[in-house]
């Protein structure tokens, strides 16, 4: 038997599929795209094309999207899920979980392997993955490429002070006019980003408890030094970090067999 976890979030859907002991059969991770519906049935093709009926065996949603997979036999919060995916990849019963999406970031501090308190960013793109894609955009790169330019940087003084994604926007397009050098924008654009994710985690964070980043950006290893020099701890991750709610959400599915 197998268990299928699928976290439909506001850019990138990732699946999961673990195995009776908690090993990872199968993963992947695309684009949301327009439609979840869509991207929930290109999901369960393709699962099928690897040898794994998300229809016959148990399969839980998480996310944004959660309520466009149809064959999911259970649907489950993201805080729920991201937490119990953190839980199983860092093999810590206390921590405090930062997860940085497409749309939102999200706080989460996990005691005996429970959810005890969260926060979320849900109200503006500031401070999360999109904002970054966009701020790149604008300077013709990657996102993974900023972040590697903004550690070359030192910012000069060049800040971007709106935490509107337009507004900012607009304030690169005004530095890149001014023949600002690319890699202190680069710098100012991730330092807003670590800012306010660091001022969001204040209320959660505390000293004696480990923190793990999780999310689209938890393999930029500038931004996991650079928030950690910021709160004063150590911040660890993996690569699977970016998969925790769609583990999770196996994790959940695995309950129902």
């Amino acid at each position: 038997m197998y268990f299928t976890g699928i976290d439909i979030g506001s850019t990138s859907a990732k699946t999961i599929v673990l195995g009776e002991d908690g090993g990872i059969l199968y993963k992947s991770v695309r684009p949301t795209g327009w439609s979840s519906v869509d991207t929930a049935e290109e999901i369960r093709r393709t699962l099928l094309d690897k040898g794994f009926d998300a229809e016959k065996e148990p399969c839980t949603a998480t996310g944004y999207g959660r309520i466009s997979v149809p064959y999911a036999n259970k649907t489950v919060t993201e805080i729920t899920c991201h937490a119990k995916g953190a839980v199983h990849l860092f093999d810590q019963q206390d921590m405090l979980v930062i997860d940085i999406g497409g749309q939102d970031t999200k706080i989460i501090r996990i005691e005996h392997g429970q959810v005890r308190d969260f926060m979320m960013n849900d109200k503006c793109s500031a401070g999360t993955g999109r904002f970054l894609e966009v701020m790149a955009n604008s300077m013709s790169m990657r996102p993974d490429q900023m972040c590697e330019i903004a550690e070359e940087g030192s910012g000069s003084g060049v800040s971007i002070s709106s935490m509107c994604t337009v507004f900012a926007e607009s304030e690169v397009i005004g530095l890149i006019g001014k023949g600002e050098k690319q890699e202190n924008i680069a710098y100012a654009v991730v330092d807003s980003i670590i800012s306010r994710v660091a001022s969001q985690c204040s209320r959660l964070f505390s000293p004696d408890v480990p923190v793990f980043l999780t999310g689209g950006l938890c393999e930029c290893d500038y931004i996991r030094r650079d928030l950690g020099r910021r709160l004063g701890s150590t911040i660890r991750s993996c690569p699977d970090a970016r998969y925790a709610g769609a583990i999770g959400a196996a994790l959940m599915a695995r309950r129902l067999k």
